[in-house]
């Protein structure tokens, strides 16, 4: 999931969704909105690696070609794209058509030479068929006046599995090495990489390979920033059945250990995804292969349609930079506009930035609040507390205020006040009691505003 927004900027999950009723005018709005709260994505991830995985039930699915679509908008905003591809389904056609019969070991294909020449043409046709879908470039398509160049080569050394169990699972393999150089050289020309999961051994052996794994180890040689499955799942869910939008890869296996609600391709995804965050990929996601436009609405919406499988929480707590400025004008002309902020310009949050502390999501500042201490009086306001709407049930505001609390503390100030117009419930609430203006630092009552009326609230610290 995409997750982070442009702060302060209205963003819709899925322009599907909008009601029926609405206007041409507010399809227009709707549709300025999106593309503008698009655009920290795209400049965030425009030079980033992405490795997409997905099973042969995508690549032969009814959606492929809308797949294909959204990969070559990916390309076109620079993203450097990998595409690891699986066939099950597609050889157990294969197998069908010769008479043969799959024989698998703890959910594992016995690879043996027969079943291997039907891994190997059902390999062939769905790569072919991808790499056709890839190319169109029809003036009524989304690909019209493009043209993708999809490269692959042998970037896989394997091995085999061996005998498990006291089963011999012939050419049945797994990755030994990913040729990590070759796959970034490609990258570098602007190709977009198509992986089968086959791979070779230094005798020349073919083996096959689980997509996954395959997808896994190609993201962690690439240190990719995003490697995304498409499952037959929306995500991971919770005991309520509700979409977990994102998870720590300490809880998620936890939930893995306890077989909490996991489909079949969950089962093999998610052990690939929390290696992978704990290796080096900065997140794993998990979505729908069934959602049309998938990949757009995770990467570039603000809640994203699946979950994040991340190392760390994706919240972070830090002290600003002069770097987070704009963010921070972003973040706060909506509450400058209402009224609910006093007005600060850019010049002024330059020369205040390190009074500020800001929450990031997934790298993008979502939240902030400022310490302003008057030591004579030993007393510190609380401003500028501020979080865009859609974090605002998330515990973030309390988190940033505690922050400011500690702040003070260091400073062996004694006292925090808040002067709101709009949030006294949320202040008193949080132990702050209503005092009169008098009470304010001799410096900051001068400057008491009359007119706004601020109401002040005060706490011991």
């Amino acid at each position: 999931m995409a997750r982070p927004t442009a702060p302060g900027a209205p963003v819709h999950e899925d322009p599907s969704a909008l009601d029926p009723a609405t206007t041409a005018s507010d399809l227009t709005q709707h549709f300025v909105a999106w593309v503008r709260g698009a655009a920290p994505y795209i400049h965030a991830f425009r030079g980033k690696t992405f490795v997409i995985g997905f099973g042969g039930e995508v690549a032969a699915g009814a959606l492929a070609q809308s797949l294909a679509y959204d990969c070559n908008l990916l390309a076109a905003l620079g993203i450097r794209l990998v595409l690891v591809h699986g066939a099950r389904p597609q050889i157990e056609a294969e197998m069908a058509r010769r008479g043969l019969e799959s024989r698998l070991h703890n959910g594992v294909r016995v690879t043996d030479a027969t079943a291997l020449d039907c891994v190997k043409a059902a390999m062939a046709v769905t790569r072919l068929e991808l790499e056709a879908q890839l190319s169109q470039g029809l003036p009524n398509t989304p690909m019209a006046g493009s043209y993708i160049r999809v490269t692959g080569g042998n970037f896989i050394t394997a091995r085999p599995v061996g005998v498990v169990d006291g089963v011999d699972l012939q050419f049945t393999g797994a990755v030994r090495k990913i040729m990590a150089d070759e796959i970034a050289a490609d990258l570098d020309q602007q190709n977009v990489v198509l992986i089968s999961p086959l791979g070779v051994s230094p005798a020349g052996e073919i083996f096959n390979l689980p997509m996954e794994e395959v997808a896994e180890a190609v993201a962690v040689a690439l240190r990719a920033e995003k490697l995304l499955y498409l499952c037959d799942a929306p995500g991971l869910l919770d005991e309520q059945q509700q979409l977990i939008d994102s998870i720590t890869a300490d809880a998620a296996e936890r939930m893995m250990q306890a077989g909490q609600g996991l489909t079949e391709d969950l089962d093999l995804y998610l052990p690939c995804a929390i290696r992978a965050v704990r290796q080096g990929v900065h997140r794993v996601h998990l979505i729908d292969r069934d959602r049309d436009g998938g990949l757009l609405l995770e990467f570039f919406t603000h809640h994203g349609v699946g979950t994040v499988v991340s190392r760390d929480p994706l919240f972070r707590l830090r002290e600003a930079t002069v770097d987070d400025v704009g963010a921070l004008v972003s973040l706060l002309a909506p509450l400058e506009s209402d009224g609910t902020l006093v007005r600060r310009g850019r010049e002024l949050l330059e020369q205040e930035i390190t009074r500020f502390s800001v929450v990031e999501h997934d790298g993008v500042l979502v939240g902030c609040a400022a310490l302003y201490p008057f030591s004579e009086e030993r007393a510190a306001e609380l401003a500028c507390l501020a979080v865009v709407p859609e974090y605002r049930r998330s515990g973030l505001g309390e988190m940033l205020m505690r922050r400011i609390e500690r702040r003070a503390r260091e400073q062996h100030l004694q006292a925090l006040f808040v002067l709101t117009t709009r949030t006294a419930h949320w202040f008193r609430e949080r132990g702050f009691e209503e005092v009169h203006p008098d009470r304010l630092p001799s410096q900051k009552r001068e400057l008491y505003n009359l007119q706004r009326r601020s109401k002040v609230f005060m706490k011991s610290i």
